[in-house]
């Protein structure tokens, strides 16, 4: 399966509220995962990172830019970091199974639909770039969202490759696609930020600097910055442009006081930088613990249920039912790809063993949906609050705010219902284990089931629990029709294999 990473920018950070109702949006689609969630306050700027197949990624990315400009409106935004629309940038990042050449195609596909279905003027970049100079993005920001609304009316070079060209409330929006990128960020002991303008001068590569860097002088939390995104870890690391950082800082008699990670870093990157400070010689990876224990297949699976277990045993609202049931249907599935694991390769069950394999196979597919679903569904959940935590004093506030609850209530109910069409995709499978898988492991296929069954009645409960919640009981009449058509089928499918369970096991 091929994955494509996403790591959208948004011009907001200090409303919590806002950046939920932008998850909600991306955790919306079917197979859009998020991995991770980066605000900085005096930034203004949210940077999320998630990953996911090709078709559900560019959907996510649609919704999200879609919510971020009905949310954000750039004319009252400040912030430190450079910007110019509410959905600043959104790259695309090839990961297994994808091309660079997939992830510039879909920066033209969602460009296009952004400017003909959301009127926002869209400007492609990286290796998606129309043109030689809109490659760095840096040259694309250029005025900023104040600058750019002048000149997109009046400037030919400023022409958008797709949408109109007139800026509104949410600006415009950079796509493009990339190699990984770590944001990164060097704190001085200084609140002189001229000095960290000079030094980003001097590690940046279209000053002069090192290859690979793009680099700003700020001032954040009353502290002098150097922030940069380092495009190629590979050929220029961490600890090199850490050190070049420390001896230009001390030409000005300042030093480093920390540094930071914005988002998410390959473990790789983090791997070189430790090699390159130690002076490791003749250093392989095969050497580190971990990666070792992980090729023996010593997974971490217990101290990850565990942990999950003591997440959902907390006074908490989240994790919980939804969580719980997505959890119970992810064991149901584990026991299904057992069973047809255990079937296949026996000579008794040779005539079956193309059967089993298709079904070990989809089995683990369900079981990756499943367990992506424990998070989905937390994630749902804080969404409703954040909505529900909107202003509501003047009626415009009261209309958005209703409409942001509605919207996230309905997702609300949507994960949990997708739990219960999982779930008896599960106990087919698990009837088909029962019935014609090895016999030795029929009461494993049938507490597959069982597992399955109990994931199902749990979700059923969390749909109509957020459907109910409703004013208008008719917005959630289809689901709730499609959640009652899935418990009869579960009926069928649980007398059929109980029939199966009696006439193979005798009980």
């Amino acid at each position: 399966m091929s994955l494509i990473e996403c790591i959208p920018n948004f011009s907001e950070a200090r409303r919590p509220e806002v950046i939920d109702q932008i998850v909600s949006a991306i955790t919306s689609v079917e197979g859009a995962r998020l991995l991770d969630r980066s605000s900085d306050l005096d930034h203004n700027r949210t940077v999320l990172t998630y990953a996911g197949p090709p078709e559900a990624v560019e959907e996510a990315a649609l919704r999200a830019i879609k919510t971020a400009a009905e949310l954000i409106d750039l004319n009252k935004h400040t912030g430190e970091h450079p910007r110019i629309g509410a959905t600043d940038v959104v790259p695309f990042v090839p990961l297994s199974g994808a091309t660079m050449e997939d992830c510039v195609a879909m920066a033209k596909r969602l460009g296009q639909r952004v400017g003909d279905e959301l009127n926002i003027p869209v400007y492609l970049y990286e290796a998606a770039a129309t043109r030689p100079e809109r490659t760095n993005l840096e040259n694309i920001r250029r005025g900023q969202y104040e600058g750019l609304k002048i000149e997109i009316e009046s400037n030919p070079d400023r022409k958008p490759d797709y949408g109109p060209a007139k800026l509104g409330s949410a600006g415009a929006t950079v796509i493009g696609a990339r190699s990984p990128l770590i944001a990164f960020n060097v704190y001085l002991t200084t609140s002189e930020v001229e000095i960290a303008k000079k030094i980003a001068k001097a590690v940046r590569q279209s000053s002069g600097g090192l290859r690979y860097v793009k680099a700003l002088g700020l001032l954040v939390e009353g502290r002098a910055q150097v922030s940069m995104n380092l495009t190629n870890f590979r050929e220029t690391p961490i600890g090199r442009v850490v050190e070049t950082i420390r001896r230009e800082a001390q030409r000005y008699g300042v030093g480093v006081h920390h540094s930071e990670l914005v988002g998410l870093i390959p473990q790789e990157a983090l791997i070189d930088t430790a090699v390159w400070y130690t002076q490791l010689d003749q250093f392989s990876a095969e050497q580190i613990l971990e990666s070792r224990l992980y090729q023996s297949g010593d997974s971490q699976s217990k101290e990850s249920g565990a942990s999950f277990l003591d997440d959902l045993a907390a006074a908490t609202a989240a994790p919980g039912g939804g969580s719980a049931a997505a959890y119970a249907g992810a064991m149901g599935a584990a026991l299904v790809a057992m069973v047809a694991g255990l079937t296949v390769g026996r000579k008794k069950y040779l005539a079956v063993e193309a059967e089993m394999q298709a079904v070990r196979v989809q089995a683990e597919e369900l079981r990756k949906e499943l367990t992506d679903a424990v998070e989905d569904d937390s994630a749902a959940f804080e969404a409703v609050m954040g909505a529900l935590k909107l202003p509501k004093e003047t009626d415009e506030e009261q209309k958005s705010r209703a409409a942001a609850i509605y919207i996230a209530t309905i997702n609300a109910a949507h994960v949990p219902l997708h739990t219960v069409k999982n779930s008896v995709k599960v106990m087919e499978l698990a009837a088909r284990c029962a019935k014609d898988g090895n016999l030795n492991a029929i009461s494993d296929a049938m507490s597959g089931a069982a597992m399955a069954r109990a994931a199902l009645t749990a979700a059923g409960y969390n749909v109509r629990i957020n459907l109910n919640s409703l004013e208008d009981k008719s917005a959630g009449e289809k689901m709730l029709k499609e959640l009652a058509d899935l418990e009869k089928q579960a009926d069928r499918i649980e007398k059929e294999i109980r029939k199966t369970m009696q006439e193979r096991g005798g009980i």
